[in-house]
């Protein structure tokens, strides 16, 4: 796959084959940047999880050997940088070029908070103000070397969900949901918008799908039975996953130490990446 995704999947008028995704035109890349796969992150609402999903996927990328990115696409609600322990502001040369920051163990991530003087400021933006930014992100952000990029995207499937799907050059996306009956619902509304944008569906993840008690190590189903096997085979997603309700890694995603987990509960569904070294 091309290092310049974004500059060289921009053809196919008059009748020429598209890749998946390629009726809209995209966002280009920064002329310095580099991207080999871009992957989004959607949940169908919000309190499922899906930013704790896009970190761990960072996370366990990073560690494979990728080198990982997460551009943070939840202007008005960003918890990424949270997640890493990252602090302060995005870095700009005398050019005006800007950076994005690194986490310890080397994830590129840009993200509204570390465009914020004060993290707790809240960002009152109309939604093409708030698309502009995401796709200022993609095109204005310096990405050095990027193996594989996340995309953690706003819950629904609203503004920000369809300028991702439609402006940026994604080789899939991973939908993130949660046990119970409405969640599901909602779910089948994000894979059927994908489908129609024409974006592939490459994993399922059941966030919060079971307790494991450590002293019997019994599973229990705190927030109803599992949902995702049906829902997967339903719509023909290859690959999907039931992670567990955790307190030990969500007591490391609020110290900012996310990193230091290293889970194999989401191999599964890395395994259906389209990915390249």
């Amino acid at each position: 796959m091309s290092q310049n995704h974004g500059q060289e999947r921009a053809q196919g008028c008059g009748g020429t084959p598209r890749e998946p995704g390629e009726g809209l035109p995209k966002e280009a890349l920064h002329p310095e940047s580099s991207v080999k796969t871009v992957i989004g992150v959607i949940s169908g609402k919000g309190g499922v999880g899906k930013s704790f999903v896009t970190a761990l996927l960072a996370t366990s990328l990073q560690r494979k050997g990728y080198r990982t990115a997460i551009l943070d696409a939840d202007i008005t609600g960003p918890s990424i940088p949270r997640a890493f322990g990252l602090e302060g502001l995005m870095e700009a040369d005398r050019e005006g070029k800007l950076y994005p920051r690194k986490t310890k163990t080397g994830i590129q991530v840009v993200s509204m908070n570390l465009l914020l003087k004060e993290t707790s400021d809240p960002v009152i933006w109309r939604g093409p103000l708030i698309g502009n930014m995401v796709k200022q992100f993609w095109s204005e952000v310096i990405w050095q070397d990027v193996d594989v990029m996340l995309v953690d995207m706003p819950p629904g499937t609203g503004d920000v969900a369809l300028t991702v799907l439609g402006n940026l050059p994604l080789d899939g996306i991973v939908v993130v949901t949660s046990p119970q009956e409405l969640v599901s619902m909602i779910v089948e509304k994000a894979v059927r918008m994908a489908r129609d944008m024409d974006v592939p569906v490459l994993g399922l993840v059941e966030n919060m799908s079971y307790f494991q008690c450590p002293g019997c190590e019994t599973r229990h189903a705190v927030l109803g039975e599992s949902k995702v096997e049906g829902t997967a085979a339903r719509f023909g997603i290859p690959h999907w996953i039931r992670m567990p309700l955790d307190p030990r890694v969500a007591a490391a995603s609020d110290a900012g130490t996310i990193e230091t987990i290293q889970e194999d509960w989401l191999d599964p569904v890395i395994a259906g990446f389209p990915l390249a070294k």
